[in-house]
């Protein structure tokens, strides 16, 4: 199955969370923090910016929404939310 977004909306694949912090304690999985880094999956055909499927991306704290679909996590955010394109 594939998502289509709407508008101006785009579909993120989330990065994983860190499972290690950097002094090499392991963290459970309540404790890990989502990160707030993306790639985006597909675009809306109203999305005026310069993002196109493939960037990788930084995206507001809380936003859009998390759905599943064919086992695998994606949001569906606002092109507004999104902060930054990481080159």
């Amino acid at each position: 199955m594939k998502l289509i977004p709407l508008g101006d909306r785009l579909v993120l694949k989330q990065a994983v969370a860190e499972e290690t912090t950097k002094s090499g304690i392991v963290l459970p999985g309540q404790a890990q923090e989502k990160p707030q880094e993306a790639v985006v999956v597909a675009v809306g055909k109203d999305v005026k910016g310069e993002l196109s499927e493939g960037d990788k991306v930084i995206y507001s704290k809380y936003a859009g929404s998390s759905v599943k679909v064919d086992e695998e996590e994606l949001m569906i955010i606002k092109e507004e939310d999104i902060l930054a394109v990481i080159k």
